[in-house]
């Protein structure tokens, strides 16, 4: 019985030094973003609002048609801010559900054209009380659960229902 065990022992130290190595190699690659297209400039009857705090004044939309969802897992859209004074700022926009990031690509001129980032990043989202539209489009519309929405419909439907009536007004 001892030998037993004693040859029971020498084999599983010989199969743990040649797990130890062992190479572990995945075959998933690195994350890698994929070139952007920046979308047509909104149009006013496609945008979709939605409620982000009662401490802001500012009104929040959607551009419908921009919105895409990568083979990079990047939901992307086009965001439109009206301020309270009536000043418009629309943005393309871009969040990572599985890192809970957010980067902006560009900003809309006046002239309906983009303008884009130098050297933009990719930044945490998080909860804050005034300028929280990430968080918001985040949580209830792009990654509900953390995790991203199957189709572009996915998350335009999320909006229709999201309506909030106090953000009626056209921002155009």
């Amino acid at each position: 019985m001892k030998r037993f065990l004693l040859a029971l022992f020498t084999l599983s130290l010989t199969s743990t030094a040649a797990w130890a190595d062992f190479d572990y190699q995945s075959d998933s690659k690195p994350w890698a973003e994929q070139q952007e297209q920046l979308p047509p400039y909104p149009q006013s009857e496609n945008l979709l609002p939605f409620y982000v705090s009662a401490t802001t004044d500012n009104r929040f939309f959607i551009d419908a048609p921009s919105i895409s969802i990568g083979k990079d897992e990047v939901v992307r859209y086009t965001l439109a801010v009206k301020s309270s004074g009536g000043a418009l700022n629309i943005s393309f926009e871009g969040i990572r559900c599985g890192t809970e990031e957010y980067k902006i690509y560009a900003f809309a001129r006046d002239d309906k054209t983009w303008a884009k980032v130098r050297d933009a990043q990719w930044k945490p989202i998080e909860y804050k009380e005034r300028n929280r539209q990430q968080h918001v489009l985040y949580d209830d519309f792009f990654c509900p659960g953390g995790s991203i929405v199957d189709r572009p419909k996915e998350a335009i439907d999320a909006l229709k229902q999201g309506f909030n009536p106090g953000n009626r007004a056209k921002p155009f």
